[in-house]
């Protein structure tokens, strides 16, 4: 295939090519998304020795960690694309490490790479906010917002991407971010996986020359996205924020393109969203090599509904609920919030109920319509277990029929034994603790369903779901309260 057979071929097939490309191109040191600065040196060190890439330390953290800048590419269109400004948004960090090995090996999409880095000049910071990836928080270790801090520029990372900004002059900027997985495509159920914006650069939302090549770019992006997650692309509020890095290097000039990471169905590690990425690079840089995205209609862009807060992880519909002596018909929405453990760079999940009443209008990862059904609190079950190693397939299926979703042990273990809640079927307690299951917002999700026999069809420990006329999970998700 010749150059300008690359350059004519619709974006559609330039997106399910990388997509489809992409398991070879994958960064395999990077599978899980809580990775850390000291995970990703070796692999930026790797790149000095490959003549393709210029790679250089642009600059430190508040706690002195590098923060890298890596060059690819020789045409006069300069872009820049900047990820994990936010700590604990790491999904396109990934797909950054997968696009340079993307970059580096020659095969069937020779001629979409070639357009690539004979037309554009790339500069990527892969990891602006180290300090924030450590902790696995959104802030740098001032604790400040980077994305808040680009007219004071008190933070030393902000202050690297203004100058970085105004050094390279870079006609677009890629902006990654993840976003929360509780957005849906407008009032759809969909989860909003990808969402994109040309974030306005004054309260009017004018539209001028820089933000217009913004806009039409990713009016491509979501033509070649919907082939891969039709109903799943959405476009994030363009509200203006006047302390945001996104909305002022608009107003400075360079076109800039917003990409949050949603959710989708069980990707807990965000490694197909992280395909989604990559796929989505791929496609926006060739419609910028080529000046393709002048094809697209700006109207166009109106048309990418918005994302909204719509979801839960796990939603139950039309359950009965006795209290103060009414019998009540409700829904009841329930998150299930990440926890760091104490060891390690994992989590575990802590659930809580967010709303109670008429949620009609909202969706779940997870529903359970409990027609028929009513709510009924979770028992502690009387008669202590010496261990938690006693509590085991044997019983654990039966205290759940029961009513039973927390028991008690008579000694934890030390504080120097970890406990990994995915493997409790039950809640802990010891024979000291009390706990009140009582359904209210804003507490744990304890509880179970039965049918007007007082038969328990469906149990919620910590807010996960066991059906019990069916087959039990290898994992179970109970915790120590």
């Amino acid at each position: 295939m010749s150059l300008f057979q690359a350059q004519a071929q619709p974006i559609t097939e330039v997106v399910q090519q990388a997509y489809n490309q992409h398991p070879k191109y994958k960064e395999p040191s990077l599978q899980k998304r809580r990775f850390r600065h000291q995970d990703i040196v070796p692999l930026l060190e790797q790149l000095r020795h490959n003549p393709l890439f210029d790679v250089q330390v642009a600059g430190k953290s508040v706690e002195q960690r590098d923060i890298y800048l890596v060059k690819a590419g020789t045409g006069k269109t300069r872009v820049m694309l900047w990820s994990q400004m936010h700590g604990d948004e790491p999904t396109a960090t990934m797909a950054l490490f997968d696009l340079f090995n993307f970059l580096q090996l020659s095969d069937e999409l020779d001629p979409i790479r070639k357009q690539i880095l004979e037309q554009v000049t790339l500069y990527f910071v892969p990891m602006l906010n180290p300090d924030g990836a450590e902790r696995y928080t959104r802030h740098n270790a001032l604790e400040i917002d980077l994305n808040r801090d680009a007219l004071r520029l008190q933070s030393p990372e902000a202050r690297l991407l203004k100058s970085l900004r105004d050094s390279l002059n870079p006609e677009f900027g890629f902006n990654l971010h993840d976003q929360s997985r509780y957005y849906t495509v407008g009032a759809t159920p969909k989860p909003a996986t990808i969402s994109f914006l040309a974030p306005a650069f004054d309260h009017g939302k004018t539209v001028n020359p820089v933000r217009d090549r913004a806009m039409r770019t990713i009016v491509g992006m979501n033509e070649a996205l919907q082939q891969l997650i039709p109903g799943h692309v959405a476009k994030f509020s363009d509200e203006f924020e006047p302390r945001a890095f996104g909305d002022n290097i608009q107003k400075w000039g360079t076109s800039v393109i917003l990409i949050e990471s949603g959710g989708y169905h069980n990707d807990t590690e965000k490694q197909y969203i992280r395909q989604l990425n990559f796929a989505s690079i791929v496609s926006a840089l060739h419609l910028i090599s080529g000046n393709h995205y002048t094809a697209y209609e700006l109207e166009d862009y109106y048309k990418i509904p918005e994302n909204e807060r719509n979801l839960y992880d796990l939603l139950l519909r039309n359950v009965r609920y006795n209290k103060y002596g009414q019998d009540v018909l409700l829904d009841v929405g329930i998150f299930r919030e990440e926890v760091d453990s104490p060891v390690g760079k994992g989590f575990y999940h802590r659930s809580v109920v967010d709303q109670i009443g008429d949620l009609s209008v909202f969706h779940g990862y997870e529903e359970v319509d409990g027609a028929g059904l009513t709510l009924v609190p979770g028992k502690v079950y009387e008669k202590p277990f010496k261990s938690i190693n006693d509590l085991n397939a044997h019983n654990f299926k039966s205290l759940l029929s029961s009513g039973y979703t927390t028991v008690q042990v008579e000694s934890l273990p030390g504080e120097s034994e970890s406990i990994n809640p995915q493997l409790l079927p039950l809640n802990i307690i010891t024979t000291s603790a009390k706990v009140n299951h009582e359904l209210s917002m804003d507490t744990s999700a304890n509880f179970t369903l039965q049918d007007e026999n007082r038969n328990v069809r469906y149990a919620i420990v910590n807010g996960f779901v066991y059906d019990l006329s069916g087959d039990f999970p290898e994992l179970f998700h109970g915790l120590v309260l």
